[in-house]
């Protein structure tokens, strides 16, 4: 469903985004971690806290180096139950103050507060109390932007970070934007950046002044059209919700140490294990299936593939990812493996598909799916394991954010 903005005269397009917020929530729930520099996972650096980002660290990022720049910085496992359960409380708050709630991961919202007015205040009074109640009832620091765009408010938070709230009025967007360096735009990387910098470019304002003519020239008309907009503020995008998400997905980091091929099928078993049931659950079916791999040298490769007919059987998800991971262990036996993910994306409403009537009437594998859901939500998750993962240390799985 879309949602219609308020009164695009007046800066009233929220962007909320939670502050280092794995390291946040360690912070939190341990006193001790308070002030310190905090890195999340050992192998491979997940999140780190604001005091370990200013001494170099990224992520992600080798754990070793990271803690080269840091040698003090205290090393904590993930839990992502725990970060799970603080989305959500996060969330909650933010359908308190609107029901124009655009989720864009696990930590990061836009709300709509243009309608307000009569009721809440001016939507910097209400960005205000929405950073007290997500401090004071979860406990979180975040920092929230205000602007008349959904892009100038992404930005303007990202220049208030941390813990601020920064309000960039109607009418000033182009004297907040052209100041700032040209990686602050969506779809600016690296390569982009260096590009642009090897022509003298190096803020908004800049690229404003080439032109979308010479931009284009320079970058390709698609990327050259869509960044001279950006420079210039543009954006009609409206806050929309009610939307169901177009994939689902996990993944697991292995870290650096070398893991053997059963050990990366196990890892591939487990996390289509976890998106069956998710499946099944949300009542869709997939029809495409990708595989996502990132080596030692962080290069990351995809692999995918179509189905005949959409499914939500863990049998067919488990054939067909066993089927991309053959094809990708060349790769993996020469360049490692440190992170394994799975998406399942062309989703459909189960009732939305007319399925292929089964001509083999001994397949049962869809009972058994469900037979296995069901002793899992009685019974906890462990209550029926794949022979595979017998005796393996179960790990959780990293969500992946919506495409």
């Amino acid at each position: 469903m879309r949602i219609e903005a308020g009164n695009r005269q007046q800066a009233s397009i929220l962007h909320a985004d939670l502050d280092s917020f794995y390291a946040s929530v360690e912070q939190r729930d341990d006193p001790s971690l308070r002030g310190q520099p905090v890195l999340v996972g050992g192998g491979v650096v997940v999140a780190a806290s604001y005091e370990a980002k200013a001494l170099g660290v990224r992520c992600p990022m080798p754990g070793h180096e990271a803690r080269a720049l840091a040698p003090r910085a205290v090393t904590v496992s993930p839990r992502f139950e725990a970060y799970t359960q603080a989305s959500r409380d996060v969330f909650g708050i933010f359908h308190d103050v609107t029901p124009l709630v655009e989720g864009i991961s696990v930590d990061e919202a836009f709300l709509d507060v243009g309608g307000l007015g009569k009721i809440s205040g001016t939507p910097v009074s209400i960005a205000r109390r929405l950073r007290e109640r997500v401090r004071d009832e979860v406990g979180l620091p975040i920092t929230v932007g205000v602007a008349t765009s959904k892009f100038v408010a992404k930005v303007a938070s990202a220049a208030g970070k941390p813990d601020g709230l920064l309000h960039v009025t109607a009418g000033k967007e182009i004297e907040f934007l052209h100041p700032l360096p040209v990686r602050r735009l969506w779809g600016v990387g690296a390569k982009t950046e260096q590009r642009l910098h090897d022509a003298g470019i190096d803020t908004v304002g800049q690229m404003a002044s080439l032109g979308e003519e010479r931009l284009s020239a320079l970058l390709g008309r698609g990327t050259g059209r869509h960044l001279y907009s950006l420079a210039m503020a543009h954006d009609p995008r409206r806050v929309t919700t009610g939307k169901r998400r177009s994939s689902i997905g996990a993944q697991r980091a292995l870290g650096r140490r070398v893991k053997s091929e059963a050990d990366i099928e196990a890892t591939l078993v487990a996390i289509v294990d976890g998106l069956g049931r998710r499946l099944r659950s949300a009542d869709r079916l997939t029809r495409t299936i990708v595989l996502r791999l990132r080596f030692h040298d962080f290069e990351r490769v995809t692999r995918s593939r179509t189905l005949f007919e959409p499914t939500d059987g863990t049998e067919t998800i488990l054939a067909t990812a066993r089927g991309l991971l053959d094809e990708a262990m060349p790769l993996i036996r020469e360049r490692g493996c440190t992170l394994i993910g799975l998406s399942l994306t062309n989703l459909s409403d189960h009732s939305a598909v007319q399925l292929a009537i089964p001509f083999d009437g001994d397949d049962h594998a869809g009972e058994l799916d469900v037979a296995i859901d069901s002793l899992r939500t009685r019974f906890g998750k462990g209550a029926v394991t794949r022979g595979v993962l017998v005796g393996r240390r179960a790990m959780p799985d990293t969500p992946m954010l919506p495409d």
